[in-house]
């Protein structure tokens, strides 16, 4: 009779528990809709040279970390290349996130993903692919995008 308890108690348990799962990865997939949402604005947003969305969505204390770059940048450099790339006459021609994998911890998401683009300056069209692992925060009632790493990934 015990036996037969602890296997009904572990069967209510597992079900608890994969109920519990399935509510959470339902949230979990709407808060990951707006925060992939908001790495595409921010990506956009660079390569249009909107530093009034990059202003608003990279917070001062953001640090950046690129491949093949001996220096760091921060918010100021982001706002400053983004403006050269576009005063350049840069445009996006494609961007793609190829796969896309999100940690929550609290306010923070971190996502890991390759992606692969392609830019256009004076009529040249550039492709470039890599990973990057980008940091968010939710603050004041959206995404904020704090810091990112990309690197080459071959």
């Amino acid at each position: 009779m015990r036996r037969k308890n602890r296997v009904v108690a572990f069967a209510i348990l597992c079900l608890c528990l994969g109920f519990s799962s399935s509510v959470n990865s339902a949230a979990q997939s709407q808060d990951d809709a707006a925060l992939l949402h908001a790495r595409e604005i921010v990506w956009r947003a660079w390569f249009a040279g909107d530093t009034n969305t990059l202003k608003e969505l990279v917070p001062p204390e953001t640090i950046v970390m690129s491949g093949g770059e001996e220096q760091w940048k921060h918010k100021s450099d982001v706002l400053r290349t983004s403006a050269e790339f576009h005063a350049r006459g840069g445009k996006l021609t494609h961007l793609e996130f190829r796969r896309t994998e999100v940690q929550h911890f609290g306010n923070v998401a971190i996502m890991w993903s390759t992606y692969a683009l392609e830019t256009e300056v004076d009529g040249k069209r550039s492709p470039d692919s890599g990973r990057v692992t980008e940091i968010f925060v939710w603050r004041d009632g959206h995404w904020t995008n704090p810091g990112w790493h990309t690197d080459a990934g071959k």
